[in-house]
């Protein structure tokens, strides 16, 4: 491995020792807005504010025209056209609107929906509450790497199928799907394929019409822009889509998506499109490097640290650890200057262990003893080093309570 330490470091002492001082690691939940980004967006707080289609005047054809600089990029980023772009909140609406707007919409006695076991909530609390209102819902089955099991596939797959949802890259233990072999099988039978890619935009290649996707979720605050701003891809673009909006109104973005555009977070979600477009070959090799560092680190301070997921075939920044005999909460609860997830989720008040670890075979115990570690664009090498240790610390603190 080329040597990474002499470049972070000097990098590391220019922002100073305050960085040490909370350490994010924690880049699957957000990313920090890029300064870019950012320095894009301000002129439409203040300065250009005119609602874009307020197109009688030229304030409003700014806008407007800004929105649409912004939904080039997005569809240049993932290999879409631009009419193909529906501006939306966030990949939750964008995964909604596509779910429930194709099931609504869909005709001849189809009453099915597939999605994989290891979705994010907001796909599969959506597929969920359609079951209850009578349509049939069942999940894909994966692999002990988290992988899509190919075969059940096309089990499940037939001609009363509405919808298959499956993650380009997931967010717990970042395993990457193979997402046009998906949507051939998923094609076959006439039924729609949904892919939330959240997790894959700014991190790893996408194109939209290779993959043959029809729906496609995504979020500008996971590739360093805004919160609160997203997208969904829709093949062909709305007026050939088969989908009922969620949201009725005054008929923006082609109908499906009605409100008042945020022109800001658009403006900032396009840069960030644009900014992970030019970039990203080399920042996800450098982030993968300092992942594989990182886990080697671990691996020397907790020699029998486990990691979750498929190693091949996972997102660069993603590690997904398990310390066995070590409460997660209890490990994060103890290492309060560094931000680290668990693969937990807190659900009606009770801590469940995390639905994707024991998808892939993980016993509750071992969902408890996982963390997620998330590594970024702004992560510096002294900063990893500094948690591996500080992580090495706690661990043998945590055992030898146990055992005193």
């Amino acid at each position: 491995m080329p040597p990474l330490r002499a470049p972070a470091v000097k990098a590391a002492r220019k922002l100073g020792p305050s960085r040490l001082e909370h350490v994010y690691l924690d880049y699957h939940a957000s990313t920090p807005c890029d300064s870019r980004a950012v320095e894009a967006m301000l002129p439409f707080f203040i300065v250009t504010f005119a609602n874009p289609s307020s197109s009688i005047h030229a304030e409003g054809r700014t806008a407007a025209e800004a929105v649409e600089s912004a939904r080039f990029n997005v569809a240049q980023t993932i290999g879409a056209a631009a009419g193909e772009i529906v501006f939306t909140s966030g990949a939750t609406e964008s995964n909604n609107v596509a779910i429930q707007g194709a099931v609504r919409a869909a005709a001849g006695g189809r009453q099915k929906i597939l999605a994989l076991a290891i979705e994010h909530k907001s796909v599969l609390d959506t597929c969920r509450w359609l079951a209850k209102h009578g349509y049939e819902f069942a999940t894909i089955p994966v692999t002990a790497d988290g992988v899509v099991e190919l075969g059940a596939l096309v089990d499940l797959v037939d001609d009363r199928t509405i919808l298959v949802s499956v993650q380009a890259a997931n967010n717990e233990i970042g395993t990457i799907q193979p997402i046009r072999e998906i949507a051939q099988i998923v094609h076959r039978s006439g039924a729609l394929f949904h892919c939330d890619a959240a997790q894959a935009l700014g991190r790893i290649p996408m194109d939209a019409h290779l993959w043959g996707v029809d729906f496609l979720s995504l979020s500008g605050h996971k590739c360093y822009g805004p919160k609160g701003v997203g997208a969904l891809y829709v093949k062909g673009g709305v007026q050939s889509a088969p989908l009922v909006p969620l949201v009725f109104g005054g008929g923006q973005e082609c109908g499906l998506r009605s409100g008042t555009l945020n022109v800001p977070g658009i403006v900032g979600f396009g840069k960030a499109c644009e900014i992970a477009r030019e970039e990203m070959p080399a920042e996800s090799r450098r982030i993968e490097r300092l992942r594989d560092w990182f886990e080697q680190l671990v691996g020397e301070q907790v020699p029998d640290v486990r990691r979750n997921g498929a190693l091949s075939r996972r997102l660069p920044g993603n590690s997904s650890l398990r310390f066995e005999r070590v409460d997660a909460e209890a490990l994060i609860a103890n290492l309060p200057e560094i931000a680290l997830s668990t693969g937990s989720a807190c659900t009606s008040g009770a801590l469940e262990p995390s639905h994707v670890l024991t998808a892939v075979g993980l016993s509750r115990d071992q969902a408890y003893n996982t963390i997620r570690v998330g590594i970024g664009r702004f992560t510096m090498e002294q900063e990893l080093d500094h948690a591996a240790v500080r992580i090495g610390q706690v661990v043998e603190r945590i055992r030898s309570l146990q055992q005193s």
